[in-house]
């Protein structure tokens, strides 16, 4: 698809009203950045080395850790290089990267909580037929829909986006973002809209079916203490996680379609823009890994391990 577009460069204008306390950002973000990678890194490390942990419910939450892994690594390196920059640009091929990425992993964040979703049904609602309906098979195919239908959701959109002449290089955020972009176009962006709006129904119908799941789970779960206690431990996280990148993306989504910047104070907007990429990579890894008694379990043992092996090795006194 040719691009029409003459614009080379964009300017991210959202860093512009926090010049005064950047240093404090930074600092803030370059202790938030490790964090998130140490976490994330931690729970897909303990969930790979220990084979009794290979189970569908812990295959869905080491994808959703790799997925932060690779959401944040689209926004807090050019994040932490603009902090201290005077000059917020990014190319127009970078953007478009950072779009993909971004978003991708917005939207496969979705997918798989739908996927847990469907997991935990079928381990409450119908275990008798869990293990013939959950095989290995069924599992790989739910992980390449979780990754491969936000790929292309994604993509699709970035290419029309591409295809526009844009009359304008300013976006009014931390980072580039889809819409932003179609707003600069000198014409129609009808096509852009209306599939914009698909995909918004889309993961719309995807809520839909986890909280319909959901209604099923708590009838199923308050009829025994054996139920209740199993939808407190494994269903409870996945649902803080669902209703916090819910309300992140919604708030994103709709401001940036019909916002204006009088509604919100810059500083109000920022931090509900980057919410989705700093609450969810964190709150998921610490709620799942203190939640369930298996990970939490595993966890206690490796850095135990650790701490006595660093120990043993200390230096003894003569």
């Amino acid at each position: 698809m040719q691009n029409l577009s003459r614009v080379s460069v964009f300017e991210l204008t959202g860093l512009n009203f926090t010049s005064e306390y950047k240093y404090f950002l930074f600092s803030l973000t370059l202790l938030c950045y490790p964090f998130i990678l140490m976490v994330n890194i931690t729970v897909i490390y303990v969930i790979v080395i220990n084979k009794h942990l290979y189970e569908p419910m812990y295959i869905f939450l080491c994808n959703l850790c790799m997925n932060a892994l690779y959401g944040t690594l689209g926004f807090y390196p050019k994040f932490l290089y603009d902090l201290l920059s005077d000059h917020h640009v990014i190319s127009y091929l970078g953007c478009l990267v950072q779009v993909f990425v971004i978003y991708s992993s917005a939207l496969c964040e979705f997918s798989t909580l739908t996927v847990m979703a469907v997991d935990r049904y079928l381990a409450i609602c119908r275990p008798l037929e869990y293990h013939r309906i959950m095989t290995n098979n069924m599992v790989i195919m739910c992980i390449v829909f979780s990754w491969f239908s936000p790929f292309m959701c994604v993509l699709v959109g970035v290419l029309l986006g591409s295809s526009l002449t844009l009359c304008g290089s300013y976006i009014d955020k931390l980072y580039c973002e889809n819409w932003s972009i179609v707003k600069l176009s000198c014409y129609s962006t009808m096509l852009n809209n209306v599939y914009g709006y698909i995909i918004i129904l889309v993961y719309f119908i995807h809520s839909l079916f986890i909280m319909c799941s959901y209604i099923k789970l708590i009838d199923t779960s308050i009829r025994s203490k054996e139920e209740r206690s199993k939808f407190m431990q494994t269903c409870l996280p996945h649902l803080l996680s669902l209703l916090n990148v819910t309300v992140a993306l919604l708030f994103d989504v709709m401001f940036t379609r019909y916002g204006t910047p009088r509604n919100f104070s810059q500083d109000l907007r920022n931090f509900l823009a980057i919410e989705f990429l700093v609450i969810p990579p964190i709150l998921n890894p610490l709620i799942y890994g203190l939640k369930l008694k298996k990970i939490r379990n595993q966890l206690m043992r490796f850095y135990h391990r650790n701490i006595t092996r660093d120990i043993g090795e200390m230096p003894r006194p003569m």
